[in-house]
């Protein structure tokens, strides 16, 4: 496709500068059609055959094994949120006493508290990685801060692809490495990535990533996804549902009860998974997006971006150098002379919609946005400096 802007496919109105897709993305078209199409199938239940509990999850854990790169569909597992896939992993992880489980500050709760709660059964101590918080390269030294950190005591890594409320890249593949030279484990939360940023299973190797699914993905709130590599492939599912068993397609011999769960990652899928109405809205969205693909969604955002983040910085602003952040979602931290409830007033009255995060405020733009949104924003920072 060209990197020309997709706002047609959405109903967002012309009065409204969205910028904050990290937080909740909105439909397009394509999904609102799948979703009330499948809400109107189930007012019919007559006409929802059997092969629609599998069948659409088929297809939709192949178009994500796509989207991350991986041919093997059967080690991804749709789930409910992100805090349901990191459950599963902490569920089929032993540590010993001692052992550390290395974070990064700040990261979002959901990928802390199950390292929490795993360090206290075993013993085991959360390292936690500070920023370093430079005004120069401050993503540079922090992906060497991580990298030193990993040592013989380091039992799992558990990080974000990047840093959701700034955006800044840790360097997957080199800490990849390291962590394979003392056999820890490493975990990625891509909720702030995948689907947005070019991600590669094959390259990266991760033990396990878990993604939600209503960010960059598009889909419904509370749909997820996980991939889980061959660590947990006869691990133990966190609850006991029918369809991740062997032969239950049959739904006659369903009380023939199985002991056995489907290979790889379909054990861990959460039951009642082949939701009608998420599923297709589901599938509606990745086959958009791999159209799309993350690389031109990278690109795109970076030239629609890139006049205002020169302006914001020639006006006391600070965000990252954009070798070590991305260009889909970034932090930019305000001034101290600004005052910031004048400036959420004002983005309130003009119909702008970002996140706070402490001193920054946190961008996440897509194909629906434009340069003209950013011009936007920009002027309404230069009217409360």
């Amino acid at each position: 496709m060209s990197t020309q802007h997709q706002k047609h496919l959405f109903s967002i109105s012309e009065e409204v500068t969205y910028l904050n897709i990290a937080s909740l993305s909105p439909s397009f078209k394509a999904i609102e059609r799948a979703g009330l199409d499948a809400v109107l199938q189930k007012s019919k239940p007559y006409t929802i055959p059997i092969s629609d509990f599998f069948d659409p999850v088929i297809e939709l854990k192949s178009l994500f094994a796509e989207l991350i790169d991986t041919d093997e569909p059967d080690r991804v597992a749709t789930i409910p949120s992100v805090s349901y896939g990191m459950a599963t992993v902490a569920n089929n992880v032993k540590l010993n006493s001692g052992d550390e489980i290395l974070v990064i500050d700040e990261q979002f709760p959901s990928n802390i508290y199950a390292w929490r709660k795993l360090a206290a059964t075993y013993d085991a101590k959360i390292t936690t990685i500070e920023s370093p918080n430079l005004e120069n390269n401050n993503g540079k030294q922090w992906n060497q801060d991580i990298l030193d950190a990993i040592t013989a005591n380091t039992a799992l890594v558990a990080l974000g692809n990047i840093h959701w409320s700034n955006g800044t890249i840790f360097d997957l593949k080199a800490i990849r490495e390291k962590t394979k030279q003392h056999n820890a484990l490493l975990i990625i939360d891509g909720s702030q990535t995948i689907g947005a940023f070019p991600f590669s299973v094959k390259d990266i190797q991760p033990d396990a990533l878990i993604c939600a699914g209503y960010k960059w993905l598009f889909g419904p709130y509370g749909c997820a996804y996980a991939y889980y590599g061959n660590y947990f492939d006869n691990g133990e599912p966190i609850e006991n549902n029918w369809a991740n068993r062997l032969n239950s397609e049959d739904f006659a011999g369903l009380t023939n009860y199985e002991s056995r769960y489907k290979p790889l990652a379909n054990r861990y899928t959460a039951g009642e998974s082949g939701s009608f109405i998420y599923v297709k809205m589901q599938i509606a969205a990745l086959k958009q997006i791999i159209d799309w693909s993350p690389k031109v969604i990278q690109e795109y955002c970076k030239a629609i971006a890139s006049n205002a983040v020169n302006e914001l910085i020639n006006l006391g602003c600070k965000i990252e150098h954009p070798d070590y952040r991305t260009h889909h979602l970034f932090g930019v931290k305000l001034p101290e002379n600004l005052d910031r409830e004048k400036l959420k007033k004002a983005l309130k009255e003009q119909h702008i919609f970002l996140s706070f995060r402490g001193q920054f405020i946190r961008i996440s733009c897509h194909l629906f946005n434009t340069e003209d949104d950013f011009d936007k924003l920009v002027n309404c920072i230069k009217s409360v400096l």
